[in-house]
């Protein structure tokens, strides 16, 4: 991974994700509200999208109870859920690429506070697709190595095994890379294991990143970031910045 580590970008995301603990959770309701609507009821077993959900409410922490209270509700209030996906795609300070994911009840509100965040921080919105060829679409799962107890190659074998597509180490993590309907496979076989894991989600990753050197630009690129990591509509951000 060319000596890139996720797990200090997942890292520092968790540190700052844990100041707004409030807001994760909002923000993992909205999607437990979408995937019981939209994946055909409120039996992860059956729902393959809920399962995800609930993955990734367990990898930040969100207590068991909060979740079966949202799935519950999310299945008495079905014909009330009225919130869509919408994916915005555009430019940071010099030509980096950005790509936001958004749950929303309405797009004319989240489109304006996305079009000012890039407006803000010297970047513009482009079309769909413009950026977008620039990442592949991962299951991604990353460990800790100081949490986990068995040597590498047992991690790896067990993540091949399940059906992972790559694995890589680092000082500090193992990333292991699924087909994105694949991510459910492995994470089970990591549970069983019980292999403990800082993450697990589907993921937009960067073909190639990108380094900034301009002081300006490293400001005006973090404002937009920061912008959007603050908008309770804005789910996910992905660019191919090198921190």
């Amino acid at each position: 991974m060319s000596g890139h580590s996720k797990f200090a970008n997942i890292k520092h995301k968790k540190e700052k994700n844990d100041a707004a603990k409030g807001k994760i959770f909002t923000i993992i309701g909205r999607e437990i509200a979408v995937a019981v609507k939209e994946g055909g009821g409120s039996d992860p077993a059956n729902n393959f999208k809920l399962a995800q959900v609930i993955q990734k409410a367990k990898a930040n922490n969100m207590p068991n109870d909060t979740i079966e209270r949202g799935i519950k509700k999310a299945a008495g209030e079905l014909g009330n859920v009225n919130y869509e996906y919408v994916t915005y795609e555009g430019y940071g300070p010099n030509g980096i690429a950005i790509i936001v994911d958004a749950l929303t009840d309405n797009k004319n509100r989240t489109a304006a506070n996305v079009r000012s965040a890039f407006t803000k921080g010297n970047g513009s919105i482009g079309t769909q697709g413009c950026v977008s060829f620039m990442f592949d679409k991962r299951g991604q799962i990353i460990i800790d190595r100081e949490e986990c107890d068995l040597e590498p190659d047992d991690v790896m074998m067990i993540a091949l095994d399940a059906g992972a597509e790559d694995f890589s180490e680092e000082e500090d993590s193992f990333e292991i890379l699924t087909d994105p309907d694949g991510l459910n496979d492995v994470v089970k076989a990591l549970d069983e294991q019980k292999i403990p894991y800082v993450s697990a989600e589907v993921t937009m990753i960067p073909q190639n990143y990108v380094e900034l050197t301009d002081e300006t630009a490293i400001k005006s690129l973090q404002r937009t970031l920061d912008l959007l990591e603050e908008d309770d509509d804005v789910q996910a951000v992905y660019h191919n910045w090198d921190e």
